[in-house]
């Protein structure tokens, strides 16, 4: 009874929250003419998949491993199944036997019914096999299935991205693999600058170096600069090299408080 009870009330959960999921992810093409509900990381992440149905279905199985072990060792979900899981699944049904994104995934009430539907198979299984499964056996499943999920995550992941930039055309795929290679640098995963290597080569093919995309270049510029500084990168940086580091940019990194070895 306990089992059927947990059945339940995941498919009212998963329900609504697949229903928003969708509906916001699918609005946020329209904005600003629409107001979007949706984040702008899943936006990027389901135009990097670049409107291909297998695409989107692996992005989102990858992330799947990572939750389920978290949902079976810790009796918690990851921000991965509303945030990558459902809106991609939901893409990578409707957008089967070749239909535009257009017509599917830019469409709010076919990716909130789709959302709903995806919601309540995923939040279901999530939640019946977390409670079905012995906790003796969990911490064997957490050891199983993190190294798969990491693995998924990178590299697999990242080479799945580059595949898509490159797919998208030579100024997306040159973007995404010299902005890929500094993210894999700078913070350990080539995916997020991936993603933006396509979003500023699509950007540049569909309306040239315009006010917008040379601001978006300017924002990324920026955030790699920063990501770098705060993560210490400039400093390994120059110990690679078996260089000093300067007296004035270690001072630097004490003022933020960051300590330098």
């Amino acid at each position: 009874m306990e089992i059927i009870e947990i059945l339940l009330k995941s498919i009212i959960i998963g329900g609504l929250v697949g229903f928003g999921v969708g509906a916001g992810a699918a609005r946020m093409f329209h904005t600003p003419k629409v107001q979007g509900m949706g984040a702008f990381r899943t936006l990027g992440e389901l135009n990097a998949c670049a409107g291909d149905s297998v695409s989107h279905f692996s992005f989102g199985l990858g992330f799947f491993f990572n939750a389920w072990a978290s949902a079976v060792g810790a009796g918690a979900f990851t921000q991965d199944v509303d945030h990558r899981i459902i809106p991609n699944w939901a893409a990578s049904f409707l957008l089967r036997k070749g239909k535009k994104p257009e017509d599917t995934l830019h469409n709010p009430k076919k990716m909130a019914i789709m959302g709903a539907i995806v919601g309540v198979i995923v939040v279901g299984f999530l939640n019946t096999t977390s409670s079905a499964i012995p906790e003796s056996m969990q911490a064997i499943a957490v050891k199983v299935l993190v190294p798969a999920a990491n693995l998924l995550i990178n590299p697999i992941m990242p080479v799945i991205f580059w595949l898509a930039a490159l797919d998208a055309g030579k100024r997306s795929g040159m973007w995404g693999t010299v902005l890929g290679g500094a993210a894999h640098l700078v913070m350990g995963n080539a995916v997020p600058g991936i993603v933006l290597g396509i979003l500023i080569g699509k950007g540049v093919d569909d309306s040239g170096w315009n006010k917008l995309t040379k601001t978006l270049l300017t924002a990324v510029v920026i955030l790699f600069v920063l990501s770098g500084f705060f993560r210490g990168f400039d400093i390994n940086m120059i110990k690679g090299f078996y260089l000093d580091v300067p007296n004035w940019l270690a001072g630097l990194h004490k003022i933020f408080g960051l300590e330098v070895k």
